[in-house]
């Protein structure tokens, strides 16, 4: 196999992961959103798990791939899924379940991976070799383990536009969410400054690096036990 076919197979193995990651994750929060009371994402034909309803291409896809290519966290986002908060039941409490449905699907799918994962590794335990096809599905899935706990912790941050910027501003004090919504806004351009272009000028600032993935590296050893009992170990 040629050095491109290595380099295709090696970001389709993330790219793949990534998408379905994602779009479970959307459609989680919309799922919820419908139970307290906001049906805005089923009206709208967005619980779907067609990607197609939910790539947003430079955020899906161009963006992932590029940096999983130049070795840096690979992070990106989906079309939103769109949720009403004046339809919910409890704006305030309800918007903060909302969020936390994604973080908690991609947690939830990690572990299913982990196990499926170990099945999957269960006849090559004794040292035989799985074939082509076979280590490009366990790669998947191991990518697909690892990218959903990033992203779990990764959208906590409580940076507009993630997921944990929504409970945030429902645990402060009115008074204090509202300031602290008009940030919201400003969201994507607060995103690649903080997380791409500060930690590129002072490498001491790499949020990531000192608050998402010490948890990440921390939660996939769980999940590597889980893994190792469905294979047999």
């Amino acid at each position: 196999m040629g050095r491109m076919d290595q380099t295709l197979l090696h970001a389709a193995a993330l790219i793949i992961p990534l998408v379905i990651a994602i779009v479970f994750h959307e459609v989680s929060h919309g799922w919820v959103a419908g139970m307290l009371g906001d049906p805005t994402a089923a009206e709208q034909r967005r619980l779907s798990l067609n990607p197609l309803r939910h790539v947003d291409p430079m955020g899906t896809v161009i963006l992932p791939g590029f940096l999983a290519l130049a070795s840096l966290p690979v992070f990106g986002w989906a079309k939103p899924v769109p949720v009403n908060h004046r339809r919910l039941r409890n704006p305030r409490r309800d918007m903060m379940l909302v969020a936390a449905a994604g973080p908690g699907s991609n947690l939830v799918m990690a572990a299913i991976a982990s196990a499926l994962f170990g099945v999957l590794m269960r006849p090559y335990v004794n040292g035989a070799e799985p074939g082509a096809v076979m280590a490009f599905v366990a790669q998947n899935l191991n990518n697909f383990v690892l990218i959903n706990i990033f992203l779990a912790f990764f959208n906590l941050l409580p940076i507009p536009p993630f997921d944990g910027s929504h409970i945030v501003e429902g645990l402060l004090p009115r008074s204090a969410a509202r300031v602290y919504a008009k940030v919201r806004p400003f969201g994507f351009p607060l995103v690649f400054l903080v997380l791409l272009v500060l930690p590129w000028l002072f490498p001491q600032w790499d949020i990531v690096g000192w608050l998402v993935i010490p948890p990440v590296e921390w939660l996939a050893s769980q999940f590597n036990v889980i893994a190792e009992v469905f294979a047999g170990n």
